[in-house]
């Protein structure tokens, strides 16, 4: 028993004996030999030149925030002075990174499970050269030595702190070119008062974008939403605080950037429920972006969590930095909560109970925006309870040259031309899709126009663009429409089908007197198939029909004036003067070829007199090429004056007398026995409901029309119907 006392007793005498030799082996051991050694097999692991030019050294600590045994033995901390990392050879600067030291911890029982456990990462004053070339190369996108076999090893890397540091982007594939500074601040600020201080500037920033309405409409907005109110956003935790600050300023494609924020000072790569602290506040051109939250999980590219404004000149803008198709718009301003959970291979990005102001029209809803498929794709529902209707008009390029350079158009409307020659930017129709509901409660258009609502579904796919199907509640009644602009096309193909029904004349112009008691209604119908990628362009090579139909109304020059109808201010001017007349039945029916629309029926019943227009408005050059033709009922003393021409354009219509008689009673039945078969075609737009008791004018005027091709003589009706046919 005592020779095996004495046995052990040697032999953990040896063993200890060992342990200190070793401890003082590696307290006094010159860890800068292990330099060339560290170097050449992190430069083997990352493919990039790795080089620690100053001192290595190594302390030990016990953790006494580990498990029991771990807490009791040392653990190594590193610090290496002067770290280099090589860029690329196609890089225009030589180092992708350089830090003054690096300093981390290591757990030692963890190397004896091939694990390399490194609770904390410091980065002490880095300064990081970010660059991609044309070709999309990048040097951040580290490539990796590839093995067949998987290591034995492993790493786990807990969080990442740094401190005053430097980063510059030079992103030629995006014409990006930023420096970005951080700092420490003088003092930890806590979460809570920056996220109410930013929710202050931001909405500072959308009056100054949009007008003092959009500010006072988030505020409004933010003391009646108490989510949005709200001082704290997503998971952070009331001990959260922002220690440092950062500033950017450089270009995007020659545009302006600048900005600044403030983040945590330490980063969590393994701790998912741990929130680092973000802020931002960035002006690119005249598009201001701020948010402020939270990001958790950065390893993964895990979660983003904040309260997200937007504001700006258009919409539009917003694509190129966010690659989301946006329509033009004036001025605009939102606020609403951002959640994104980033992946490399396709993120998701719903930005939610957002709400807003576009010019003076309202805007709220949510939206959700998904990449990783054949193109990425914006889903949602948008409505606004209060549409201005002139805040729709940069949507088909409609709105002024003032409003055009405000909003960064370049085509400017030219003064001789009525139809929009703004250009669809169908070369972004392609890069995503979109399937978003849209509905406003209550429209307004001035006193013109009374609309009472609008409602679309909107779908994007592969380049074409679906209002399928566009309403409006207009004067009563309802225009429903199917709208396909298909950009994928060259030119671009649009389809249009529209009906009104039963739109009420009194309603329609609440301020004429002769309308108060009207029962009148304008029906009609609309089909066109054209090409061309501008509103003026697809008029000008329209294919198809309309048809218009109204009973029981009145008109005067007046009316027409104020309506902005020009053509038709000044052709009544000259037949009745200033005078109101009542309309028994006023009925259209046009045909379109390439964009040149023949008259095949237009016509103007009063008490005094029929009046027909023949001609053509052509759409291509908006010239006007119609004579308008007042055909007498019975015996009038100076009732109506000699027929009009009207040529010239839409913009300029130049309108006159023809010389000659007024037309004979008899010479009207003539000319009016043409129109039959147009007025056949009208008739199904006399519709009975609606309380209609079948008392509708334009009924009686459509088949009187249809019976003069029966009473008139055959020679008649052999010249009528060449006539027809040469139109």
């Amino acid at each position: 028993m005592k020779r095996s006392r004495k046995i052990a007793s040697w032999i953990a005498g040896v063993l200890l004996t060992l342990i200190v030799v070793l401890l003082i082996v590696i307290a006094t051991f010159d860890w800068n030999r292990m330099k060339p050694f560290i170097s050449d097999k992190v430069s083997q692991a990352i493919g990039r030149p790795f080089a620690i030019n100053g001192d290595l050294s190594v302390d030990w600590q016990r953790d006494r925030t580990s498990s029991w045994l771990g807490s009791l033995l040392p653990w190594p901390e590193f610090t290496a002075k002067q770290i280099t990392i090589g860029n690329p050879d196609w890089a225009a600067q030589p180092q992708f990174a350089q830090l003054d030291a690096l300093q981390f911890r290591l757990s030692p029982l963890a190397l004896l499970a091939h694990r390399i456990e490194v609770p904390t990462l410091q980065l002490v004053h880095p300064t990081i050269d970010l660059e991609r070339d044309k070709q999309s190369r990048a040097t951040w996108d580290f490539v990796l030595p590839q093995s067949t076999e998987p290591s034995a090893w492993s790493l786990a890397l807990g969080r990442i702190g740094f401190d005053r540091g430097q980063i510059t982007l030079d992103d030629a594939a995006s014409a990006v070119k930023l420096q970005v500074t951080v700092e420490p601040l003088q003092g930890a600020i806590p979460y809570d008062q920056i996220v109410a201080q930013q929710s202050s500037d931001a909405r500072e920033q959308a009056g100054k974008s949009a007008g003092a309405g959009a500010k006072k409409a988030l505020d409004r907005a933010a003391a009646s939403d108490k989510t949005a109110a709200t001082t704290t956003v997503g998971n952070a935790k009331s001990s959260t605080v922002y220690l440092f600050g950062w500033e950017a300023a450089g270009s995007y494609k020659g545009t302006p950037i600048k900005g600044h924020g403030k983040t945590g000072g330490v980063l969590a790569l393994q701790n998912t429920s741990d929130p680092f602290p973000v802020q931002a506040d960035m002006q690119i051109g005249d598009s201001h972006i701020a948010l402020v939250g939270t990001l958790t999980d950065p390893a993964h590219l895990g979660a983003l969590d904040v309260r997200l404004w937007f504001s700006g000149s258009s919409m539009a803008k917003l694509y190129p930095i966010t690659g989301i198709t946006l329509p033009d718009t004036p001025p605009y301003a939102t606020e609403g909560h951002l959640q994104a959970e980033l992946h490399r291979h396709g993120s998701r990005f719903s930005y939610q109970d957002f709400r807003g102001r576009v010019g003076s029209s309202d805007l709220a809803g949510n939206l959700l925006f998904v990449t990783g498929g054949k193109r990425p794709k914006l889903s949602g529902d948008l409505h606004s309870q209060l549409l201005q209707f002139a805040d729709l008009a940069p949507l088909i390029g409609a709105d002024s040259n003032a409003e055009k350079q405000q909003r960064g158009d370049g085509t400017l409307q030219p003064s001789d031309k009525v139809l929009p020659v703004e250009p669809f930017r169908t070369e972004r129709w392609s890069a995503m899709d979109a399937d978003v509901n849209f509905t406003g409660a209550r429209i307004l258009h001035g006193e013109a126009l009374p609309i009472d609502s609008l409602s679309t579904h909107l779908v994007m796919n592969n380049g074409a663009l679906y209002l399928d199907p566009l309403r409006f509640g207009l004067a009563g009644g309802s225009v429903r429409s199917n709208i396909t602009l298909d950009g994928s096309q060259t030119p671009m193909r649009g389809l249009l089908k529209l009906d009104a029904r039963h739109l009420k004349l009194k309603q329609l112009f609440p301020t004429f007197g002769p309308m108060e008691t009207s029962f009148g209604e304008i029906n009609g119908d609309v089909t066109l198939d054209a090409r061309g990628n501008s509103v003026a362009a697809l008029l000008g090579g329209a294919n198809g029909e309309l048809k218009l139909l109204m009973n029981d109304g009145a008109i005067s020059r007046n009316l027409l004036e104020t309506a902005g109808l020009n053509v038709g201010n000044i052709v009544i001017g000259k037949l009745f003067g200033d005078k109101t007349v009542k309309i028994n039945c006023a009925a259209s029916d046009m045909t379109a070829k390439d964009g040149l629309f023949d008259m095949r029926l237009f016509v103007f019943d009063t008490d005094d007199a029929v009046i027909n227009v023949d001609g053509t408005v052509n759409f291509a050059n908006e010239k006007l090429d119609l004579d308008v033709k007042p055909h007498t009922k019975g015996f009038r003393v100076f009732s109506l004056r000699s027929p009009l021409y009207v040529h010239g354009t839409l913009k300029n219509p130049d309108v006159g007398v023809h010389a000659g008689p007024l037309l004979a009673r008899g010479a009207g039945m003539v000319a009016l026995g043409v129109v039959a078969a147009p007025a056949a075609a009208l008739l199904a737009l006399v519709s009975p409901s609606h309380g209609d008791n079948g008392d509708n004018t334009c009924r009686t005027v459509l088949q009187q029309l249809r019976s003069t091709d029966k009473m008139m003589p055959s020679a008649g009706k052999t010249s009528a119907s060449k006539k027809q046919g040469k139109k």
